[in-house]
């Protein structure tokens, strides 16, 4: 399944953003380059997830399970451009069926683990699934009768492969060697975004999308061939295949899995398996730093950068973390559509503005040493007019064409997300406000999602902005604020804080540590809620709908 125009794959492969090596092809020549180099670690307490014993394969006993796989799904009569759904924990198995599906032509459709039977039945009938692969359970849920019984109900369903009850038959090579050759540009994945929706929205991307990605990641990381790669993100979207996955396939390294994410078992991996990038949400790294016996007592040596985003990021946390540890964040903002903004050290040395601005990358006008800024454009523009924004300090939405931008939703217009998301000059409208900010006006600053906006008496608020500002606060282990009604300013701000341990935070205190940080009068807090955490979702996102149920707004 190509979905790309051949305008758009002559464009991109005679500007070399776009090539002709599968996914499944980049990983045979790191196979046959280094077959004995580790290559897949699992999580260390993977017996608790799904009962299985911790595997640490080189790439060779990972191509050769993964060819068993192969020759198994063919068995059983699948066939190129098949969907392949798939629900498993991130573990070897997981990076093994992605390796046995694109070796002969599927289509991977992955789901987050916590997905149950009402979730999954109508998407598995509208994507036209015709084969599943599971653990039999997982944190205790049984996935394997979940799935034998959704099979009788999904049209096309034809088989569930549950990994500990497959007896995978031996690698017929001579059978996927003789498989016609994949395209570089067929689709590799249907991945699912989240939304207010009924219906997730399926993003496909080809194998040509992915890689771009990568180099995106890998460069801002600094990979070099041969590192280790730490992938806490649950491998079914952009964040972990994009951020982890394939710079892991690009450079060559050693891919350690971690789920769910526990902080303990993390730093163990961190430290012991000499990771040298890793992404990880705001608020653990800003909770680290708050722990500074814990951090003196760990060996950071082998890391050379982390991966951060979701969610703004606080200037006090990266700047410490690159003062105090000389270790660079990262600051990614993207989407499993391809939006593609990366705050990396060689583009923003500031750690300050790191945290806060994104390179206006595919601008005229500026250049950035990212391979991926001349890969993409990007523009601002007016939410209400469509007029294209220029000038500084004033939000609009984000929107992006080039290399990393899929080619629309599947089944557009047909229940699967809207057909014009992509307009007739090719750009993809994002749905993010940003504005134009910073020295020289070369950064994009984000403002908000806009349903996640505050109104307070007229004036736009951007929570994140605030959720920054907190992050300094002793007195609080991490908080977000949110808006709530008001019959005369139509919004006001509350915070939610989970305090630190043994500390009272009052709302005059948290009003008094913003104020020395010379916010605007009309964003300062009115209300303070505690809880015993912040609601977010596997990405670390914190749910704002979550909150105003929390604070009954």
């Amino acid at each position: 399944m190509i979905l790309a125009t051949m305008e758009e794959i002559t464009v991109h492969t005679k500007a070399g953003w776009w090539g002709t090596q599968t996914a499944s092809e980049r990983f045979l020549a790191n196979a046959e380059a280094t077959p004995e180099r580790l290559a897949v670690v699992d999580p260390p307490n993977r017996e608790e997830i799904d009962g299985g014993a911790p595997k640490r394969l080189t790439y060779r006993e990972l191509r050769d399970f993964a060819d068993r796989i192969a020759t198994g799904l063919l068995d059983a009569g699948l066939k190129k451009n098949d969907v392949l759904a798939v629900q498993l924990p991130n573990t070897a198995d997981l990076v093994a069926v992605y390796l046995a599906a694109w070796r002969i032509g599927l289509i991977v459709t992955p789901f987050p683990v916590q997905w149950r039977a009402h979730e999954l039945g109508d998407v598995l009938a509208f994507v036209g699934a015709k084969a599943v692969v599971t653990a039999r359970t997982i944190r205790g849920h049984d996935h394997g009768v979940m799935f034998a019984a959704l099979k009788d109900k999904v049209p096309g369903l034809a088989h569930v492969f549950v990994m500990e009850e497959r007896d995978w038959p031996a690698a017929d090579r001579a059978w996927l060697n003789a498989l016609p050759k994949a395209d570089a540009n067929e689709a590799a994945t249907i991945c699912w975004t989240s939304g207010t929706e009924a219906r997730p929205k399926g993003v496909p991307r080809s194998h040509n999308h992915w890689a771009i990605a990568g180099v995106a990641c890998a460069d801002a990381a600094k990979l070099q061939p041969g590192d280790a790669v730490l992938n806490p993100f649950p491998l079914v979207n952009m964040a972990a295949i994009g951020g982890c996955f394939m710079p892991w396939l690009l450079t060559g390294g050693t891919l350690v899995q971690h789920h769910p994410f526990d902080l303990p078992v993390f730093l163990k991996q961190l430290t012991g398996e000499k990771i040298a990038y890793t992404v990880a949400p705001p608020a653990v790294l800003t909770l680290l730093l708050k722990e500074e016996k814990l951090m003196a007592s760990l060996d950071f040596s082998a890391v050379r950068s982390i991966g951060s985003g979701s969610a703004p990021l606080s200037p006090w946390m990266v700047k410490t973390w690159q003062e105090q540890y000389g270790l660079p964040i990262v600051n990614i903002f993207g989407s499993n559509e391809g939006t593609c903004l990366i705050s990396g050290p060689d583009d923003v040395p500031d750690p300050e503005e790191r945290a806060q601005f994104f390179p206006r990358f595919g601008v005229e006008g500026f250049d950035w040493p990212a391979r991926v800024a001349d890969a993409v454009e990007t523009k601002l523009s007016d939410i209400q007019t469509g007029d294209e924004i220029t000038e500084a300090g004033r939000p609009g939405e984000l929107l992006i064409r080039g290399a990393t931008l899929f080619s629309g939703y599947f089944r557009a217009g047909d229940g699967g997300g809207p057909a014009d998301a992509i307009d007739d000059d090719g750009f993809f409208h994002t749905g993010d406000v940003f504005e134009i900010a910073g020295p020289e006006n070369r950064y994009y600053r984000f403002v908000e999602r806009a349903k996640d906006i505050i109104i307070r008496g007229g004036m736009n608020i951007s929570p994140g902005e605030i959720d920054g500002l907190l992050a300094g606060l002793p007195e609080i282990k991490e908080a977000a604020v949110v808006g709530y009604p008001d019959p005369v300013m139509g919004e006001r701000i509350c915070v939610v804080a989970v305090p630190a341990d043994g500390a009272k935070p009052a709302l005059d205190d948290i009003r008094a540590h913003l104020m020395k940080n010379d916010i605007a009068a009309y964003k300062l807090p009115e209300r303070l809620e505690f809880a015993e955490a912040l609601p977010r979702n596997p990405l670390g996102k914190v749910l704002r709908r979550e909150l105003r149920a929390m604070i009954g707004g």
